[in-house]
């Protein structure tokens, strides 16, 4: 059996060219700028690129998966499940202990997100004049195995910013 390497890092701009090629939502301009702002990494399967995944951060607070995107060249091999778990790691060692994702109600990644880890909270639905409408299905998940994410009494009270994000 051979065991394949896995090295994810920040994107760099040497990255572009394979970046632009799996990311067709991204300008050339954004792309720069996620560089700069370290809101982008690239996964080096064997040394060579296999997958992506940029974020942003969602109030302000709360690290939210943009997009995921694994070659299709290197699907099935674990890259993906790779690359979330660093980001996730990468989130919770800079202090954050939620991390949040979303996919269309209509893509199979769902599936992908939900074993790992990461819970149904919520859709919202978006109705654009040139687009039919579609649902986005929102998934949160802890950082910390201890923190647990909303307890029923708690959907009681306001929800402030800090406390969505785990924050006592």
């Amino acid at each position: 059996e051979v065991r394949e390497m896995f090295h994810m890092r920040y994107a760099q701009p040497g990255d572009e060219a394979f970046w632009i090629r799996l990311d067709r939502h991204l300008t050339k301009e954004s792309f720069a700028q996620k560089v700069r702002d370290k809101t982008a990494y690239l996964l080096l399967k064997d040394k060579i690129p296999a997958a992506l995944l940029r974020y942003n951060l969602f109030w302000d607070s709360i690290p939210f998966c943009n997009l995921l995107i694994v070659a299709e060249e290197s699907r099935g091999r674990g890259c993906g499940r790779a690359l979330m778990n660093g980001w996730e790691r990468e989130m919770s060692a800079s202090g954050h202990r939620l991390v949040l994702t979303s996919t269309r109600a209509d893509e199979s990644a769902q599936h992908f997100y939900r074993k790992m880890g990461y819970q149904d909270a919520g859709a919202l639905f978006l109705r654009t004049p040139d687009t039919r409408s579609r649902r986005n299905c929102f998934s949160p998940k802890n950082c910390i195995r201890e923190v647990r994410f909303f307890i029923e009494e708690d959907l009681e009270r306001p929800l402030s910013p800090q406390r969505a994000a785990g924050v006592p």
